[in-house]
């Protein structure tokens, strides 16, 4: 439970410093003089990475003992569910234009397999 209320401690104390920053990235590890955190992208990261030695040096003010902080990506779960759609049936009418236009295409050898490919269209939606 301390470890727990230590890592909410800095965490207050680095949004404190960084409000806009903070309000998407966490603190991640706190050991040894080490602060790793987190950022949701890298765009982010960048940002926050421009304000370390600032975010370092109110940290050392406050009393937390920082002597290195790095930043990682940590791209978060997506919580949408995919839910999928179920497709459309094919319209009796657009059946039918297939059908006619695969009767109305010339038997040729380069015609062949669109007609098998319209035939196969027209019998998987009938």
């Amino acid at each position: 439970m301390p470890a727990v209320m230590r890592m909410a401690s800095i965490q207050k104390d680095c949004a404190a410093v960084l409000p806009a920053l903070f309000d998407k990235c966490a603190v991640q590890r706190f050991e040894s003089g080490q602060l790793v955190l987190s950022a949701p992208n890298a765009a982010l990261a960048t940002r926050l990475k421009q304000q370390l030695p600032k975010l370092q040096q109110a940290l050392n003010q406050a009393g937390w003992q920082v002597s290195a902080i790095r930043t990682k990506v940590q791209v978060p779960e997506n919580k949408v569910k995919f839910v999928p759609r179920e497709k459309p049936p094919v319209p009796p009418q657009a059946i039918a234009a297939l059908a006619a236009l695969g009767e109305a295409l010339e038997n040729s050898s380069s015609n062949e397999s669109l007609k098998a490919a319209l035939a196969r269209m027209v019998a998987r939606h009938s």
